[in-house]
């Protein structure tokens, strides 16, 4: 049955081969059980609950990508986007939770229409590669910001806006210890290093009586104060087209970009440089996010981290199942879960922020002309504490900078129009 819906033979692997290919990316992306939770509860939603959503989301995600689409990509609820939904949707707008899992929901509707209607590739071919890259970057520094805030590093200022706390304290010592640790093990060619930081500091919180002890197996808590609670009607609200546009946006690239870097990574590429099969593998990006938002978290995506699997030697959905049925293991585990202290996750958050910001590399720093935006996002979003913003002003910077600079061919019809948008929202709120 393996070998006929998986073509293992045909893929040049085995089932262990998969297994551990499976193994491996779980342990490089295990670290969500413990963050997402954790975020989403700043919004008010319950964390036991988001616990399991996150699982059963990621799970779902992950089955779908290894059945339907055999490749071994791994979906989890996605950083940044968890960010966006707590920080900027429900703590900036002021909108509640319920409202942005509406909004999270109808994004995962217009992308499933997108991958269908094969309008994808427009889209993202309208987009300018150094905006995709900004783009990114703004998202992981202010996933550092909140990262450094939760720990106490970063704390406001009257003066200064922000300043520094008091780095003697605990909660940021151990966010330094974790981070280090971090670092040093994926040096090392670990491949569970955040998952182990965590777990540590979680560790010696608890030797330290900073963390009380509450167990480590249990059955799953109820989902039910998050299941089926999209606020729908409220969506549908015309200030909320910027916030659907956002989810969209960010998980349309970041998915896209996934897909890319693993398929190179694992060779899966065509002769012309396309991926097969990339429909069913956007549908089931897609359709983790739609499956998410009823269960109660923000939107599911695909997994940079699948490329530890596939270096392991994953190379069929095999290897993405495997990771599904480890998530539905780890529903039985929310007291540990529960216990992790915030500033045991803020290591996490800044070493996602060097993954992210790594792009910037590819950016063309010696034409002003794309630069300029770039940097524009890569400040205005962890300053503003807004990842809406972030883009918005990138956006209106780039068509500004290129029409200025009699550069008006660089600019697609897409950004005119996105820029024109994102300028009427601010003028008319």
């Amino acid at each position: 049955m393996l070998e006929k819906l998986f073509k293992l033979k045909e893929n040049h692997t085995s089932l262990k081969q998969e297994a551990m290919a499976g193994l491996t990316t779980f342990l490089t992306m295990a670290y969500i059980i413990f963050v997402n939770p954790m975020m989403l509860a700043d919004a008010g939603m319950d964390h036991g609950a988001v616990f399991v959503a996150t699982c059963l989301a990621a799970a779902i995600g992950c089955l779908i990508m290894g059945i339907v689409a055999n490749y071994p990509i791994a979906l989890a609820p996605g950083m940044g986007l968890n960010a966006f939904f707590t920080y900027t949707v429900v703590g900036e707008m002021g909108y509640t939770w319920e409202t942005a899992l509406g909004a999270v929901f109808l994004s995962g509707i217009c992308f499933l229409i997108l991958s269908l209607v094969r309008i994808r590739e427009w889209i993202i071919n309208s987009i300018p590669m150094s905006l995709r890259l900004g783009i990114a970057a703004g998202i992981g520094l202010f996933l550092a910001l909140i990262g450094l805030k939760s720990a106490g590093i970063v704390v406001a200022s009257p003066t200064t806006l922000v300043t520094m706390g008091d780095i003697t304290a605990f909660p940021a010592v151990m966010a330094a210890v974790g981070f280090f640790l971090i670092i040093a093990m994926v040096q090392r060619g670990m491949k569970s290093a955040v998952v182990v930081s965590i777990l540590s500091i979680t560790i010696l919180g608890l030797l330290f009586g900073d963390v009380q002890y509450t167990g480590v197996l249990a059955m799953p808590p109820s989902i039910m104060p998050t299941f089926m609670k999209m606020d729908l009607a409220s969506v549908l609200d015309i200030s909320m087209l910027s916030v659907v546009f956002a989810f969209l946006f960010v998980d349309l690239f970041d998915t896209s970009g996934t897909l890319v870097a693993v398929a190179q990574r694992g060779g899966f590429l065509d002769d012309k440089g396309r991926l097969p099969r990339l429909k069913r593998a956007l549908t089931a990006d897609s359709t983790a996010t739609i499956a998410g938002a009823m269960l109660g978290t923000s939107t599911t995506t695909s997994y940079i981290e699948s490329t530890a699997g596939v270096s392991a030697g994953g190379r069929t959905g095999l290897t993405a199942v495997v990771v599904g049925f480890l998530f539905l293991l780890s529903l039985f585990i929310s007291p540990l879960a529960a216990m992790v202290p915030a500033y045991a996750t803020a290591g996490t958050l800044f070493y996602v922020a060097i993954l992210m910001m790594s792009g910037l590399i590819h950016v063309e720093w010696e034409d002003l002309t794309e630069a300029a935006p770039v940097v524009v996002v890569c400040i205005l979003m962890p300053l503003t504490f807004s990842i809406a913003t972030g883009i918005a002003m990138g956006f209106i910077s780039y068509a500004v900078i290129k029409l200025m600079s009699g550069r008006y061919k660089d600019l697609s019809v897409g950004v005119v129009v996105l820029a024109v948008l994102f300028i009427a929202k601010f003028i008319y709120g």
